[in-house]
């Protein structure tokens, strides 16, 4: 796959045919709502599909509910395994890097910012750590899992983003592109799966070329799963480095919805940890992960910790020297990263299982008007773009 300016273009314009056609033929019927109710109780795999359900939901779900058959399942065991032995470091890069470099992106925060439940501001940090704990889970794919369903409604509720805002002109198509099109959609997934591993490596996290390219696997499986177009997706990380450089020369730079979303992303985190001496330290790390020049667009507060925070590879490297030595604290270690991400969860959801639901108008819904040998180290691609 190479990308240019004219492949980029059309990707603009692309939204997600079956997502879409499931959408309208729901609003156009007048069942969105009893779509909704029913699929409340469609939480795990496997389960059966509730009486009433509309027809044309019902074959979409049947047509979606299970991967893709070119899946490689060694690899998405060696991409759990990677998240097990990495799931704190990466939960780090999902908030401080992934979330803010879609800030980063104007006509992104833009529809962000657009689809933002004011009222529950950790709502969208919420259900993408809920995602991403479903998809690493050792059953994700079979009866009984979350993530297959979760999946699912993750899509439908991108088409009915897409179909709200076009149908009421709240979208400039001509200027922006399709909301939620496949070139954001493929640059979310090179945010969440590319940004992820270039922050780890900043960190100084000792990644294997197995694990790393695993991780960049599974996200290729979501990102199918999701309605992304598999003929213009990135199969390698080469390919994922030469598409999201090109991506964010097209689109980065400053905007005043990314500043927002910021602020609120760094206040929702102050909130979290427990006191104030370390409120500082969320403002640096997002600042250390994403660089400065990104940092200013999005107004991140300069502190005292920035330096301090560039110790932070040197301390990593103590514990994985533990880890690797230690089969004891190896296990206290990844004990200890399983738990802190739970709690990271739990205190974003408050405790509540978070639901996908079709929104029947965006004002209403949006308030809108086992562990991987480490061996041959991975470094990230070349930069594409000088």
């Amino acid at each position: 796959m190479t990308c240019t300016e004219a492949s980029m273009d059309a990707l603009r314009q692309a939204g997600d045919d079956l997502a879409d056609a499931v959408v309208a033929e729901l609003f156009e019927r007048g069942e969105v709502g009893k779509f909704n109710t029913l699929m409340r109780y469609v939480s795990t795999a496997g389960a059966p599909l509730p009486d009433g359900l509309p027809d044309v939901a019902r074959k979409y779900l049947q047509a979606t509910g299970v991967p893709p058959a070119w899946v490689d399942w060694g690899e998405m065991e060696k991409a759990r395994l990677f998240f097990i032995d990495n799931n704190v470091h990466i939960s780090t890069a999902l908030s401080f890097a992934s979330m803010p470099a879609c800030y980063v992106v104007p006509h992104v925060a833009k529809l962000l910012s657009a689809t933002h439940g004011l009222s529950y501001p950790s709502k969208r940090m919420a259900e993408t750590g809920q995602f991403t704990v479903y998809l690493m889970q050792p059953d994700a794919f079979e009866a009984g899992s979350r993530f297959m369903p979760a999946a699912q409604k993750v899509r439908l509720l991108h088409a009915s983003i897409r179909h709200h805002l076009k149908r009421e002109n709240r979208w400039d198509t001509a200027a922006m592109g399709t909301p939620i099109c496949q070139e954001d959609m493929i640059g979310g997934q090179m945010f969440f799966s590319l940004l992820v591993l270039d922050s780890l490596h900043r960190l100084g996290i000792h990644m294997s070329v197995e694990g790393a390219e695993a991780y960049f696997y599974a996200w290729r499986v979501v990102g199918a799963i999701l309605g992304i177009d598999q003929e213009a997706a990135p199969k390698t990380l080469e390919e994922a480095r030469q598409f999201l450089d090109l991506y964010m020369v097209r689109h980065m730079g400053p905007s005043e919805e990314g500043a927002h979303l910021t602020r609120q992303l760094i206040d929702l985190y102050e909130e979290v940890v427990p006191g104030t001496l370390f409120d500082p330290i969320v403002s640096a790390l997002i600042r250390h992960l994403i660089g400065d020049t990104c940092a200013d667009w999005l107004q991140v507060p300069r502190t005292p910790w920035d330096t301090v925070v560039k110790t932070v590879p040197h301390l990593l490297g103590v514990l994985e020297t533990i880890e690797d030595r230690s089969p004891l604290g190896a296990w206290a270690l990844d004990r200890l990263g399983h738990l802190t991400s739970v709690f990271e969860l739990s205190s974003l959801t408050r405790g509540r299982v978070m639901h996908y639901a079709i929104p029947e108008q965006l004002k209403k819904d949006f308030g809108v008007s086992g562990t991987l040998r480490r061996t041959h180290r991975w470094t990230p691609p070349a930069t594409a773009i000088s």
